[in-house]
């Protein structure tokens, strides 16, 4: 990012006590690796609402005790980690650690030039490694530019949280920064309740595997409407296509996941996991939907190169549709779940197994989070540090953005693919 980003301050702050002492995490957080969910949203200068370049220190101030108001809806954010199996939450405990810098740039210039690689220098270098154990379960970074407008990061721990709470617990601090006055019921913190106790925890073992080293590199590609139609009729024109009206997510993550398979060894098994939320999939509903901490699950599909588009397609929506009532009720109760991972590590810490994991964050509301000063611009993230990743995004429309984090050879033959969609609607 030209100019670079200058550190102002850095501080750790700790929000009011609270008499909860400690937090247990369900066998869906322990199977977790201690990373982060980096979200950052950007905001262009507006001088009717104060962002601008004269009233850094006093917006500095409002997102702090705003975020210190918010706190103690969702105290085990400023609680510390403790043996990978509870949240030590005794008086604020670690708290959360609160970065402002600044980038000589005009926003505008600076989102036009900017790569993933470019967006990791808006969030701490700490928060893009494979283990936080030691560090807060939150940082914040506030990165002003040049011109007045701004860039709020936020970097939760994975450990006790999904993107859907990540989401509840922006959204919750931007309404108080902004200064709604209607209260949101806090929400019910953790899933222990659901999904623990188990005897034990083999997956946790394995999460090292899943690390991505130096030689990973992050890039990010678009679908346009043109683009997403080819695919959509690639899906269905076939006679043996048993998938009516393939989603966007389906639709993308198929296409990946076959030329990840194509360019990766054919002497080796392949499989996909799908990050499926489990709030909206329980029978009665909404017993899930107010829970703040990590409740999905990764089912897994099962492919290889030589399969057409359309049989990927399919196999990617029957995993997903694996995750119904039943299938939670029965992973709530035994360690099915978790076998069914520890197969996957074991087949892959053996070398015969090669994996591609797909998340969608499109149906969340990123361009609707307002702190006060409007709507984001841009929504971004510059992925985790996990190997063979694929985070799709909103664009703002109805594009849809892949952050895909694999060997610098895939991620080539993964583009080249896309730049040909247009050219060839015979994906095969």
């Amino acid at each position: 990012m030209q100019g670079g980003v200058q550190l102002i301050s850095k501080e750790v702050m700790k929000p009011t006590p609270h008499p909860f002492k400690n937090l247990k995490l369900s066998y869906i957080d322990r199977s977790l690796p201690s990373i982060y969910i980096p979200l950052i949203f950007f905001y262009n200068a507006d001088e009717q609402s104060g962002l601008n370049t004269s009233n850094h220190i006093q917006i500095s101030r409002i997102l702090k005790l705003s975020l210190l108001a918010t706190l103690p809806s969702f105290y085990p954010l400023s609680g510390k980690l403790k043996h990978n199996t509870s949240v030590d939450c005794n008086n604020g405990c670690a708290g959360f650690e609160f970065v402002e810098a600044k980038v000589h740039a005009q926003l505008k210039t600076a989102l036009q030039g900017s790569s993933v690689k470019d967006m990791k220098l808006l969030i701490p270098s700490e928060c893009m490694t494979f283990d936080h154990a030691r560090r807060p379960l939150l940082v914040v970074q506030v990165t002003f530019f040049d011109c007045g407008g701004l860039a709020i990061a936020i970097c939760i721990s994975h450990k006790i949280a999904d993107f859907a709470s990540a989401m509840s617990f922006v959204a919750a601090w931007a309404a108080k920064c902004r200064g709604e006055k209607t209260e949101v019921p806090p929400p019910i913190l953790g899933t222990y309740p659901y999904f623990g106790p188990l005897r034990f925890i083999p997956f946790s073992q394995f999460t090292k595997y899943f690390k991505a080293s130096d030689e990973f590199v992050t890039e990010r590609f678009v679908f346009d409407k043109e683009k997403l139609e080819i695919l959509r009729r690639a899906a269905t024109a076939s006679p043996e296509c048993s998938t009516k009206d393939p989603t966007r997510v389906e639709l993308v993550s198929a296409f990946i996941w076959k030329h990840f398979m194509a360019a990766r060894s054919k002497n080796k098994l392949f499989a996909a996991l799908m990050a499926v939320s489990l709030r909206q999939r329980t029978n009665p509903p909404g017993i899930l939907d107010n829970v703040f901490g990590n409740c999905f699950m990764s089912p897994l599909a099962f492919g290889d190169p030589s399969r057409e588009f359309h049989h990927l397609v399919s196999r990617l929506r029957r995993a997903i549709r694996r995750v119904r009532d039943g299938y939670i009720t029965n992973v709530m109760s035994r360690d099915c779940y978790m076998k069914e991972l520890v197969m996957l590590a074991v087949l892959m810490v053996v070398g015969k197994m090669e994996w591609c994991y797909f998340t969608s964050w499109r149906g969340f509301s990123t361009y609707k989070v307002d702190y006060g000063w409007g709507q984001p611009c841009q929504f971004a993230t510059p992925s985790m540090p996990i190997k063979n990743i694929v985070i799709l995004v909103n664009s703002g429309g109805d594009d849809v953005e892949a952050i895909v984090t694999m060997q610098p050879e895939v991620v080539q033959a993964v583009g080249t693919q896309i730049k040909l969609i247009s050219l060839n609607a015979n994906l095969g």
